[in-house]
């Protein structure tokens, strides 16, 4: 069974930085593209970047871009999410995804993991 363990949340400043970690267990992390969403309060949960399994190709969500990178390393089974100029809408729960297909990963993942929260405020 596939599980998704997250963590590096926390609390940052406006312009700020964090870097949250994503380990996967229980399968082949080489297999799976992954993915970070976010869900903040009162709003349904979006996509925000995506990485392919042997890590060539990516994906950001226009609000992120130029701001957050999405980084893998399969001999760690680790996924990183650098985020960088962090803006007080970045504030949610960041959610780690696995998808066997980068644009799968994107759209319908089929693992979840439990979430970390990012608090950007002053």
């Amino acid at each position: 069974q596939v599980q998704l363990s997250e963590s590096g949340g926390g609390l940052a400043q406006p312009g700020g930085s964090l870097t949250l970690s994503c380990t996967m267990s229980g399968g082949t992390f080489s297999h799976y593209a992954m993915g970070w969403f976010r869900q903040a309060p009162g709003k349904e949960r979006e996509f925000v970047a995506a990485v392919s399994s042997n890590g060539g190709g990516t994906h950001y969500a226009d609000s992120v871009k130029g701001r957050f990178a999405v980084n893998r390393d399969n001999t760690k089974n680790t996924v990183w999410l650098y985020m960088n100029d962090l803006k007080f809408e970045d504030s949610a729960v960041y959610y780690c995804a696995a998808a066997p297909g980068l644009w799968v990963v994107v759209t319908i993942p089929n693992y979840w993991g439990q979430g970390t929260q990012v608090t950007v405020s002053q």
